[in-house]
């Protein structure tokens, strides 16, 4: 073997890469819902490339891909505003909800979509195929209701369109599951102020013939419990996942009583932020396939159902999501250490693994690719914040042997959310220039049990900026970063965790805001139904709270904030509107503090053309260059930074 050829000294954050903003932008695609049928795999592909075009893809059992969907539609609900659950299979027909105009679809094989249902201010999800009665059940949510919040309802919409109400009355409908043999039917419901992931309600109710309900009855669930991916077993028991014991686990109710599958401590549920999750699925009537997170690492099992017996895989993933199974096999997204993520097929007789997509055809050197480092960092009194740490690394370049690197701290959206380990390009895009990046799990996150997730009760905006500025002055303790170039990022709900450490905590010297939150109150005000009530577990009911929001609310505190910060906001953003990042901007520009502003007019909340990818990923490096003093070795767009 050759010696690998000597690396160049050069200042952290000024290295060439491989990894561009074109190629994550345009070549990548983000992969969402599957769904299997027969032996064909669909997935819904979203395409920054097609400026945010969602397309359900098929891959027939021999290999071929093709895009099923037609090219004038884009498969995409709004519901909830983050949407899922678009598109489902039935009667080797595609059924889905059109963006443009939220009307449901059918499309056969090479044939025009046509629409189900009718012109108006609906949007539907959760879209589940009655095969015993030739229609479809959905989470219809009504935007019709003038004056007042969208009404939300359980519908079956025939193939003439019409449509019938099957559940009315809470806030929030989601789940809606058909037993195999079509006289079953299972949903989750709840109601203000609790999101799903705190507590919501399991329902099952017998169907007569026509598909009305008859006697539904509550099986688990309540305030305090939260219930994910209700789920009929091929022999019609009923399972679901729970967190009655601290942790997400598996349960099944059958003649009268509920069983635990499997107890773990680990998490076999997510937060129903979007609708269409699954972590688990039936490749028999007695196999069992689940994927499950433990300290913050996703893992995938297989449960015999009869015996009992739990056996753990050792599969190279360390993100697992969407899984589906049936009939000897399981699909899933999957994410690794080294590539981005891919769809992979399990064959549960012989657990022999394939890989069966791809969301982006290049690949790096290995000696480009930074490998996380989970981290447990001391916080609070006796307490813990979970994260993965990523050193500079590039195959060429080496930092100067006096410096260390700037440090960027991410914070997730959510804020009831998690990040993970899996590969990520726009974690490598900042390590393969020379900065260090530390993902944040703060407390408050998923995958450590109810207890962590509920830690950020009453406490947002206090113990996760707390978290992630603890994690940087560990690493700066430990010589890993420059504590003179700390800067804190993060999109949503991480936005206003970097917008609280940027006036609260004396710890980092830049920031930026990708469509975050500085005004709690007007937040609470103008924010969607889905997450109006949000903010009285997090924070405190409004309005008997409204001290505290003013309280936690960087607007009113911009005494404190004395370093540059980058804004990025979408003009459409219905969650967080623009407002909230004008009033952050006007409040920097009146201190004289360094300040720069992007929108993007078209998009929403999240960014989804390749366009604006690429413009937000250049605007942080040219904004970080600018404020640190490095010079960047791309050719990047000037960038108006006021008050520098």
């Amino acid at each position: 073997m050759g010696e690998m050829p000597n690396k160049i000294n050069a200042p952290y954050g000024s290295w060439s890469s491989q990894i561009t903003a074109d190629w994550i932008a345009a070549g990548t695609v983000e992969i969402g819902q599957i769904q299997l049928d027969g032996g064909s795999v669909y997935w819904n592909e979203v395409r920054p490339s097609e400026k945010g075009r969602s397309v359900v893809r098929r891959r027939e059992p021999d290999g071929c891909i093709e895009d099923f969907s037609a090219d004038a539609f884009s498969v995409r609900s709004r519901a909830h505003e983050y949407g899922g659950g678009a598109f489902t299979i039935g009667n080797s027909t595609l059924w889905f909800s059109n963006d443009a105009d939220g009307r449901v679809y059918r499309q056969s094989a090479g044939a025009e979509p046509e629409p189900l249902t009718a012109e108006g201010q609906w949007r539907f999800a959760d879209l589940e195929w009655d095969d015993r009665r030739s229609r479809l059940i959905a989470v219809r949510e009504n935007h019709e209701v003038y004056g007042r919040e969208p009404l939300n309802e359980l519908v079956a919409i025939a193939i003439d369109g019409q449509i019938t109400v099957l559940a009315k009355g809470n806030d929030f409908y989601a789940s809606p599951k058909i037993s195999p043999d079509g006289h079953r039917f299972a949903w989750l419901s709840w109601s203000h102020p609790n999101m799903p992931w705190d507590g919501c309600e399991l329902w099952c109710s017998e169907l007569d013939e026509q598909g009305e309900l008859l006697l539904p009855k509550r099986v688990a669930g309540g305030v305090d419990e939260s219930i994910f991916q209700p789920e009929f077993s091929p022999d019609g028991k009923l399972y679901f996942v729970s967190d009655r014991s601290g942790w997400w686990n598996i349960y099944r109710h059958a003649d009268g009583e509920i069983e635990q599958v499997l107890p773990l401590e680990a998490d076999f549920g997510l937060p129903q932020w979007v609708f269409g999750m699954s972590m688990y699925g039936f490749a028999s009537e007695n196999t069992l396939v689940a994927t499950y997170i433990l300290d913050g690492l996703f893992k995938i099992c297989m449960i015999e159902i009869n015996t009992g017996d739990f056996e753990p895989l050792l599969l190279p993933f360390v993100e697992i999501q969407g899984l589906k199974a049936s009939a000897g096999r399981a699909v899933f997204l999957a994410g690794g250490l080294k590539e981005p993520r891919v769809i992979v097929s399990l064959e549960t007789e012989s657990r022999e693994i394939s890989v069966l997509y791809h969301s982006a055809s290049a690949t790096l050197d290995a000696g480009n690719v930074s490998r996380p480092i989970t981290v447990t960092v001391p916080v609070g009194k006796n307490e813990f914040a979970h994260g993965f740490f990523y050193h500079p690394q590039n195959a060429k370049f080496d930092g100067l042997p006096t410096d260390l690197p700037p440090l960027i701290v991410k914070s997730h959206g959510g804020p009831t959310g998690q990040t993970t380990a899996a590969f990520d390009l726009k974690t490598q895009f900042w390590t393969s220039r020379g900065f260090a990046v530390l993902d944040m799990n703060y407390r408050g996150s998923t995958g450590f049990g109810r207890a962590y997730r509920h830690r950020l009760n009453g406490e947002w905006g206090r113990i996760d900026l707390e978290d992630c500025a603890a994690g940087a002055r560990w690493l700066s303790n430990k010589e890993w970063v420059d504590e003179q170039r700390m800067a804190i990022s993060g999109r949503s709900a991480g936005g206003y965790t970097t917008l609280c450490a940027l006036t609260f905590a004396n710890c980092f010297s830049a920031g930026a805001s990708h469509y975050g939150i500085g005004d709690l109150s007007a937040l609470v005000k103008g924010t969607h139904k889905f997450e109006s009530r949000y903010l009285d577990g997090l924070v405190g009911p409004w309005p008997e709270a409204e001290e505290e929001y003013r309280a936690r609310s960087p607007i009113n505190h911009v005494d404190g904030l004395d370093c540059p910060v980058i804004f990025f906001q979408g003009l459409q953003d219905k969650v967080v509107p623009s407002d909230q990042a004008e009033a952050m901007v006007e409040v920097l520009r009146e201190k004289r503090i360094a300040v720069a502003y992007v929108t993007f007019p078209e998009e929403g909340h999240g960014f989804r053309q390749a366009a604006n990818i690429k413009a937000a990923l250049e605007g942080e490096l040219y904004f970080y260059g600018k404020v640190f003093k490095i010079e960047p070795a791309d050719n990047l767009e000037t960038l108006l930074i006021e008050n520098l």
